[in-house]
């Protein structure tokens, strides 16, 4: 199994008590910048020959991650932080959940997001894809398609296009819905639309959607799961679809979704 690491103290402590606990058990690599905390042989994700990837963080950890490979390896996330809804294990279950996966385990695929930038495409996205103002106050005007369909035109400060996991994140923010992540759909969320009838879509995953700016001289901003960054303009040409390769994450029972649901946004 390899390991994978927030950075802070807590979190390296807990991947140092992980490794000697299951060092005789199992084949252990560990992400570089962890690696040399703890004075051990580094590997990097990427090159990783395991079964499972072992995060020790929060949601972030797990995203960056998986950004590393690019047919992602199943993920089991042991949560060092708060808020997360990728990491499904507290740290007083660590080592029972584990013992318990070292003899197998169920893995549960889900969709990612491609954006193709003028053909090219861009670093797929668990979360989402953010199309946004590059100047703050200044809205921007789309026209939408969805498989050649017109959808809508829309002025706001962007949209959202999120996954099902990344329901939970920035699109429920925005005031997007709730979506089972085992539920196979694109949420498209207007940010600050200037219609009060705009309205969030969840579309069918496998559709094919295509965003133009309409607004002549202004440009946008792509964020991909707040991380990667390009600026757009009116001469783009925008294209949605599903990621060849989706992300993994080790299952680890049936349920926990609906109770992070419950408990963390209680």
């Amino acid at each position: 199994m390899g390991f994978v690491c927030k950075g802070d103290v807590e979190s390296v402590k807990m991947v140092r008590y992980l490794v000697e606990k299951f060092e005789s058990r199992a084949e252990i690599f560990v992400e570089p910048e962890t690696a040399q905390k703890l004075g051990v042989e580094e590997t990097a994700v990427e090159k990783m020959d395991v079964d499972l990837i072992v995060s020790v963080g929060g949601d972030g950890t797990i995203l960056k991650t998986i950004r590393k490979m690019a047919d992602p390896l199943p993920i089991l996330g042991i949560n060092m932080g708060t808020l997360g809804f990728l990491v499904d294990v507290v740290p007083q279950e660590a080592v029972k959940t584990l013992e318990r996966v070292l003899f197998g385990f169920d893995v549960e695929e889900r969709s990612r997001l491609e954006m193709r930038l003028n053909g090219k495409p861009l670093p797929p996205a668990t979360n989402e894809v953010a199309l946004i103002t590059s100047r703050p106050a200044k809205m921007l005007e789309f026209d939408i398609k969805v498989n050649d369909f017109f959808l809508e035109r829309l002025r706001a400060d962007g949209l959202l296009f999120a996954t099902s996991t990344g329901s939970t994140a920035y699109a429920m923010s925005a005031g997007g819905p709730i979506v089972d992540p085992g539920v196979d759909a694109v949420v498209l969320v207007p940010l600050a639309p200037f219609k009060l009838s705009a309205r969030p879509w969840v579309l069918p995953g496998d559709s094919e959607i295509r965003v133009s700016l309409i607004l002549p001289n202004k440009t946008a901003l792509v964020v991909i799961d707040g991380r990667n960054t390009v600026t757009i303009s009116e001469k783009d040409r925008i294209t949605i679809v599903r990621a060849k390769t989706p992300a993994r994450f080790v299952k680890t029972r049936e349920g926990i979704f609906y109770e992070k649901v419950k408990s963390k946004l209680a």
